[in-house]
């Protein structure tokens, strides 16, 4: 997510407002918040869901609405989701 330069602290206060109630909502076992070492207005989140259904579903609750309703007016550019599925993991 590419956030405006200068609306950076408001998304961190929206993140960390509501990274508890995002955690805890059913079928979320992970969540991480990840910033660019190099463009401090790039950020991702990285979260484990028990299956497409719980993400769907937290998708469409009002949690995600309201945290949605915040941040998509901090964007400089369109934002890209994914999922994804590990393939290797080495320790």
């Amino acid at each position: 997510m590419t956030f405006q330069e200068d609306k950076v602290e408001a998304f961190l206060e929206n993140f960390h407002q509501n990274k508890e109630k995002i955690r805890n909502f059913p079928g979320c076992h992970h969540l991480e918040l990840w910033q660019d070492e190099n463009f401090k207005n790039i950020f991702m989140t990285y979260s484990f869901w028990e299956d497409e259904a719980a993400l769907n579903q937290y998708r469409d609750s009002e949690l995600f609405k309201s945290v949605w309703a915040v941040t998509k007016p901090l964007f400089a550019e369109k934002p890209s989701a994914f999922s994804a599925k590990k393939m290797v993991e080495l320790p």
